[in-house]
């Protein structure tokens, strides 16, 4: 086999901070602090300081493949940490502060992490979890000498201090590429969540792929706000996408309301942004409330969980351009991304809303399948209903700790995501439901997303969730669970006639429960187990 005369040069994520340290080196990193000021400077300033952090780890004692946690927001000092953890060689295991209290001591325990990041919001929590966190050797609080707080947890160390008298000059380590790189773990509605190890290889070509125009088509013209966390699949890549590309980052820290993220986008002139419609709600709720606009935005990256088609035409009545992407934890997360291709653009506005609803199509470096119960391709017709399956270099082949058995392997060399989907021909996916969603109903499957669409289409709907219920005849049929707007109000009548002509008659749920509020997963989705438990603990009651 001939060989190519290329230099060996490893894909690490360092690349990304050093490119934008060098080529953009007064390009801004913008964060709003968990003490509360805004904080500024540059990408000149964020390398420096990244090398001074990992002087400071190597003088903690870590070595390379340690795992060091972090429970923190979106900020300057968190994105140091991404790339002194990993360019040192040792793992950055970002953890969802959302998750329960014991969910959150099981992960740090089974990562093993030795050094813990945090911002002052989450200190208490951590004094809560002391007694449990036996393998934590030191603690770094995010923040400076003045806000240093007293707390009764040993080995305490202020961020400020740690890095102050290191050198801003550091020898980085040549790494093979597929060395692991960062962590993160399954928000584990069922079971212990998993942890997912992601090498540098991996990170590198999913940020390559994110800033593709048809992905989050990123520029060094653009500003970038994540809204999505930094502690969730490494805020889809964003944190490493931005330096790439020499993009302006704005951290919008703890405050993610609708008054607070307006005022960024603004004041910062935000391009581009992405996070999980649980927040867009919020977000455009306020706008509608408050009368104001969305400024200088032009692109939502909407994800974590399917986008209502009336919140994408919500943002574009805004002129912003709703992205509608898929993922999960374990494919980094980015597998589908949905922009129209050349043919679509004679579609009228009903057309290209539907199409735009869609998960998307598979972005390069990642292959799908859809698959019947026997491991069977079905037709890729946009109907024929299957069992999502991918692979790909971004892709999660096992779990950590698990390394023994495939992660959800079911088709070898597949990855099952638990999704049923249909494809068309273009390769545009829509998820029907989750696996353990779907409503079987006489035989027939009935999607419950397509149900919660229709639903929250209704101006009184503020959220909805359909599951199943048990039923005599039908085996299961659908119920409507849902919360309204404040103020509004709205029958089971009045909204099940909004139904008709929409689905056939057989999908109409059977009832309605309006209810103050839904369950979420720490990640923003539906928690559909607990919404089943909830209805059915009222049935029986």
């Amino acid at each position: 086999m001939l060989r190519g005369l290329m230099m060996d040069s490893p894909l690490l994520v360092t690349m990304a901070l050093r490119h934008a340290a060098l080529y953009h080196a007064d390009t801004e990193i913008v964060s709003r602090t968990t003490e509360g000021p805004i904080h500024r400077y540059t990408y000149a300033d964020a390398w420096a300081r990244a090398q001074k952090l990992a002087h400071a780890l190597v003088k903690l004692g870590l070595q390379p493949g340690d795992r060091v946690g972090t429970l923190a927001w979106n900020g300057y000092r968190h994105l140091e940490a991404y790339y002194a953890i990993s360019g040192s060689g040792m793992v950055c295991h970002t953890i969802n502060p959302r998750l329960f209290p014991e969910q959150i001591a099981y992960i740090i325990n089974h990562a093993q992490d030795q050094v813990l990041f945090t911002d002052l919001t989450f200190l208490p929590l951590l004094e809560g979890l002391a007694s449990h966190l036996t393998g934590v050797r030191v603690i770094v609080v995010m923040t400076d000498a003045a806000h240093m707080p007293a707390s009764s947890l040993p080995n305490l160390r202020c961020y400020e201090d740690l890095i102050a008298d290191e050198p801003s000059v550091f020898d980085w380590p040549e790494l093979d590429e597929n060395t692991a790189c960062s962590m993160c773990y399954t928000s584990g509605t069922t079971g212990n969540p998993k942890g997912v190890l992601y090498s540098h290889r991996s990170s590198v070509l999913h940020a390559l792929s994110a800033c593709l125009p048809d992905v989050f088509d990123l520029s060094a013209s653009d500003v970038v706000l994540p809204v999505v966390p930094m502690f969730h699949v490494n805020a889809w890549g964003i944190p490493y996408a931005a330096p790439m590309v020499g993009a302006k980052l704005v951290f919008p820290g703890p405050k993610l309301d609708g008054a607070s993220l307006h005022e960024l986008f603004v004041s910062e002139g935000v391009t581009n942004t992405a996070g999980v419609p649980t927040v867009w709600l919020a977000l455009l709720n306020w706008l509608d409330a408050n009368k104001k606009t969305l400024g200088t935005l032009r692109r939502v990256a909407i994800g974590g969980s399917a986008c209502p088609p009336v919140m994408i035409q919500r943002f574009k009545d805004f002129g912003v351009q709703v992205l509608h992407a898929w993922g999960m934890t374990e494919t980094s997360p980015l597998g589908l991304a949905n922009t129209p291709k050349a043919k679509h653009g004679g579609l009228d506005d009903e057309a290209a809303l539907t199409l735009a609803s869609k998960q998307g199509r598979p972005i390069c470096g990642v292959e799908f399948r859809v698959v019947d119960g026997n491991g069977a391709d079905v037709p890729r017709d946009g109907k024929s209903f299957g069992r999502l399956l991918v692979r790909g270099a971004w892709v999660c082949s096992a779990y950590f700790g698990l390394e023994g058995s495939a992660a959800h392997e079911v088709v070898p060399g597949w990855f099952e995501t638990g999704d049923v989907v249909t494809m068309d021909a273009d390769g545009y996916v829509q998820i029907v439901d989750r696996t353990k969603d779907v409503i079987k109903s006489g035989g027939e499957w009935i999607s419950s997303i397509d149900l919660e669409n229709i639903a929250v289409g209704h101006p009184a709907v503020q959220e909805a969730a359909a599951v199943a219920i048990p039923d005599e005849k039908w085996g299961e049929r659908p119920l409507l669970v849902v919360v309204l707007k404040e103020g509004a109000s709205l029958t089971k009548d009045e909204l099940l006639a909004v139904f008709d002509g929409k689905v056939a008659k057989w999908c109409i749920p059977n009832d309605v429960r309006f209810v103050e509020s839904l369950p979420h997963t720490a990640t923003g989705k539906l928690l559909k187990s607990s919404i089943r438990d909830m209805v059915t603990v009222k049935s029986a009651s």
